[in-house]
C-alpha cells in the first residue's frame, strides 16, 4: 500500500467540525472479520468496533471516514455516497458495499457476459448512492468490431458515460485512469472475471490484486477479489476493488428515474399524467414500443424492477416494524425490573 497523507486519501479539512472532541479522523481501507484497516494520520492500523457501536448496530463500510482514539473507531462520518444492496440470501438487511465513491465504474466483458438488464440493475443502484455511473467494457482486444456491441449498450445506459479499454494491450486505459484524479475515490463493480482485479493492477503499477486467468472456453474468469479494499494510485487518486457480485438485489428505488432516463421522459408525454403504461390512449411509452424507438425487453427490464423495488420495501418496513416493537419490548422489560428492585 502506497502510503500517503490523509488529504491524499481524500480528506477535507472542512469536515473537522463534524468530528467528535478529541478525536482524529482516519479513512477504512480495507474490511475483514470483524476487523477494519484505517488510514490515520500515523499510518494505517487494525482495529476494531467497541462493543457500543456494536451493540447500536453501527456499520461501517470501505470509504468510511471515522473517528479515531486510542486506535478505536468510535464514530462513522456521514457519508456523502453509499453503494448498497439487499444482501444475499433470504434476509432483509442491508450491506453497503462501498461509500464516500464520487464515481462507480461498472465493469462487464464485451461478448458473452455482456448482460443489458444486469447493467440496468448496477446502474439503478449506483443512481441510488449519490456517486456518478460510468461503465467500463473490457476486453475489447477479443474483438474486431464492437461497434454492434457498444450500441446495445448505449441504448441501456442512456446519457452514461462509457469507456471501451483492453487491460492486455492498454487500449483506452489511460483515458480510464485520467478520470480518477487526485483526492477523487473510484470504485469498481461487476461480476467475478470481467477483469477488475487486472485493472487495478495496471493503475497500482503492480500486482495490488491477485488475477487469475479466464478458464477454457469461457468467457468468465476465475473469482479472485475476496474482500474490498481502498487504494491509493500511483500519482493520486484512489480506487475500490470489490468481490464479484453473483447477484445484486436492490435496496434502494431513488435510482430508477436515472437508470430508465428515457422511459420518464417519454412518460412525460403521455396524454394521462397517472399513465400506467399499459393500455392507455395516446400513451407515449407504449407508441415508443410500436415505433422501435424503445425495445420491448427494457420496458418489462423497467416493470420488472419497480415490482421487486415494491416488495423490497414492503419487506424493509415490516423488518422496521418488528425491530421498533423489539426495542419497546426491552424497554418495558427494563421498566419491570427497575420497578420490582423499588
Amino acid at each position: 500500500m502506497l502510503s500517503g497523507t490523509l488529504i491524499d486519501y481524500g480528506w477535507q479539512p472542512s469536515r473537522d467540525g463534524e468530528l467528535m472532541e478529541d478525536l482524529t479522523p482516519g479513512r477504512v481501507v480495507a474490511v475483514h472479520s470483524g476487523a477494519f484497516d484505517v488510514v490515520t494520520e500515523d499510518g494505517t492500523i487494525r482495529t476494531r468496533l467497541p462493543r457500543r457501536l456494536l451493540t447500536d448496530g453501527v456499520d461501517v463500510a470501505v470509504g468510511d471516514w471515522v473517528g479515531m482514539s486510542e486506535e478505536l473507531v468510535r464514530q462513522v462520518l456521514p457519508r456523502t455516497s453509499a453503494i448498497v444492496r439487499n444482501a444475499a440470501g433470504r434476509a432483509t438487511t442491508v450491506q453497503t458495499l462501498a461509500s464516500n465513491v464520487d464515481i462507480a465504474f461498472v465493469v462487464t466483458s464485451l461478448g458473452p457476459d455482456l448482460e443489458p438488464r444486469r447493467l440496468e440493475r448496477y446502474l439503478v443502484a449506483v443512481w441510488s448512492s449519490g456517486a456518478v455511473p460510468e461503465i467500463v467494457l473490457t476486453k475489447a482486444d477479443r474483438f474486431d468490431d464492437v461497434s454492434e456491441m457498444l450500441a446495445e449498450v448505449s441504448e441501456t445506459a442512456v446519457g452514461v458515460p462509457l469507456h471501451v479499454i483492453s487491460s492486455h494491450t492498454g487500449f483506452g486505459c489511460e483515458e480510464l485512469r485520467a478520470r480518477i484524479e487526485p483526492g477523487t475515490t473510484a470504485v469498481l463493480l461487476g461480476s467475478s472475471g470481467v477483469g477488475k482485479s487486472t485493472l487495478v493492477n495496471r493503475f497500482a503499477g503492480r500486482e495490488v490484486m491477485a488475477a487469475a486467468p479466464t478458464r477454457a472456453g469461457g468467457d468468465e474468469g476465475r473469482h479472485t477479489t475476496t474482500h474490498r479494499e481502498l487504494l491509493l494510485l500511483p500519482g493520486g487518486g484512489l480506487l475500490i476493488d470489490t468481490p464479484g457480485l453473483r447477484e445484486l438485489q436492490l435496496w434502494d428505488g431513488e435510482g430508477l428515474d436515472g437508470a430508465f432516463a428515457d422511459i420518464v421522459q417519454l412518460a412525460e408525454e403521455c396524454r394521462f399524467r397517472d399513465c400506467t403504461h399499459n393500455s392507455e390512449p395516446r400513451c407515449a411509452v407504449l407508441g415508443a414500443v410500436d415505433d422501435g424507438t424503445l425495445t420491448p425487453e427494457r420496458l418489462r427490464s423497467w416493470r420488472k424492477l419497480q415490482r421487486e423495488l415494491l416488495v423490497a420495501r414492503a419487506r424493509q418496513d415490516v423488518r422496521l416494524q418488528h425491530e421498533e416493537n423489539r426495542r419497546w419490548e426491552e424497554h418495558r422489560r427494563e421498566a419491570r425490573a427497575k420497578a420490582r428492585r423499588r
